[in-house]
């Protein structure tokens, strides 16, 4: 019964709030389309430069292999070096391709060929994908031009090995596939802990909350009542961007949709469950604020897989992973909407979030209990 009454309490207080509610509810969507959009990981359509000082048909076959790929869109036609320099230096292309004079003479002639690539390395993630489109163009124009060579000498064409790709669980490849399914886990670590941590603290700024010091209410009950009210908006959060950012995106779902809910419910208990933590150890709003967002949006997007595989950190930040459940979440997401994997291969992650959301709801009412002592 108490615990029932506390729960009705904090829903009349959400309730008189609907502008704190409404941005809870909705923001998240802002945020997701902001990332859905904004943050990609996808190379196309890429600006580039030609210095062709051979100005023959080979050089123009070459330089048609690149736009034809539809990798990269030609802006400049150069005349020089100072010129290339120039559309470098202005950040005007990405990719400049160096044409030697001799080029289609050394291609008749048997000879090695060789060509320029120059690439803008200020982000180096996208100059690395950018060089291996090259590289391949290039590669396969190469092969081309020496089948059409041996044919045109009536020579038969050389055994050669061709790979042939094929790409599992995101075939398009497309970054926004592997991307909104982490959002997920970002941003529900990003509003419910904050929002739950504020309310508890509110009360201790107006001195309601020495009403809960001098009733029968034990710790663990106080701490329920305020983790299921938030626990509710925090998965209709949950259900709103899953059911956006699955539709608008087109993210392909390929497992069980009751065991990513299922799975989404603990983890929203998790994300309370900090929130709640939080406000027993902060006396003003702000601090509380700051020190949510501290432990909870930033190491969610570095920490978490989110953005940066976990593997390519440096180890002392792989063990450093380990201590935020947004990183458990991010694989389960991901696991369940692009691979389609059941419990029988999340079990892990879901057994860490578990015991993530019993520690934090003891670790809180330990606290609670000494505020009343």
């Amino acid at each position: 019964m108490m615990l029932a009454a506390l729960i009705r309490k904090e829903a009349r207080e959400i309730l008189r709030d609907p502008i704190t509610l409404g941005t809870a509810i909705f923001l998240p969507l802002v945020l997701l389309f902001l990332f859905g959009y904004g943050v990609t990981l996808d190379v196309e359509d890429v600006p580039m430069a030609v210095y062709d000082q051979d100005k023959s048909q080979d050089s123009a076959r070459l330089v048609e292999a690149f736009t034809r790929s539809g990798y990269f869109r030609l802006k400049h036609d150069l005349d020089s070096v100072r010129q290339l320099g120039d559309v470098m230096d202005r950040g005007q292309a990405t990719l400049a391709l160096i044409i030697p004079h001799d080029f289609s003479e050394d291609l008749r002639a048997g000879n090695k060929a060789t060509v320029q690539i120059i690439l803008d390395g200020t982000f180096s993630a996208t100059a690395l994908i950018v060089s291996n489109y090259a590289t391949a163009i290039v590669n396969r124009y190469s092969t081309e031009t020496a089948v059409k060579a041996l044919a045109a000498r009536g020579a038969p064409p050389l055994p050669h090995v061709t790979a042939v790709s094929r790409v599992w669980y995101n075939a398009p490849m497309k970054s926004v596939n592997y991307i909104v399914p982490g959002l997920f886990a970002v941003l529900l670590m990003a509003f419910p802990p904050m929002l739950t941590a504020l309310s508890i603290v509110r009360e201790k700024e107006r001195g309601t909350i020495e009403q809960i010091y001098v009733s029968p209410v034990s710790s663990p009950t106080f701490i329920l009542g305020k983790i299921i009210p938030y626990g509710a908006i925090a998965f209709l959060e949950m259900l709103l961007i899953l059911s956006v950012g699955t539709l608008w995106f087109h993210i392909p779902f390929q497992g069980s949709l009751m065991l990513l809910l299922a799975t989404s419910l603990l983890y929203v208990l998790v994300t309370v469950g900090i929130g709640v933590f939080v406000s027993t150890i902060t006396r003003t709003q702000l601090a509380a604020m700051l020190l949510s967002l501290l432990i909870t949006l930033m190491p969610s997007f570095l920490f978490s897989g989110f953005l940066f595989p976990i593997a390519s950190m440096p180890y002392l930040f792989q063990f450093y992973t380990y201590f935020f459940p947004a990183r458990y979440f991010n694989d389960i997401s991901r696991d369940i909407f692009l691979k389609g994997l059941g419990l029988e291969y999340l079990w892990g992650n879901v057994a860490l979030l578990l015991a993530y959301t019993v520690i934090l709801f003891v670790l809180a009412s330990l606290r609670f209990r000494k505020k009343v002592a």
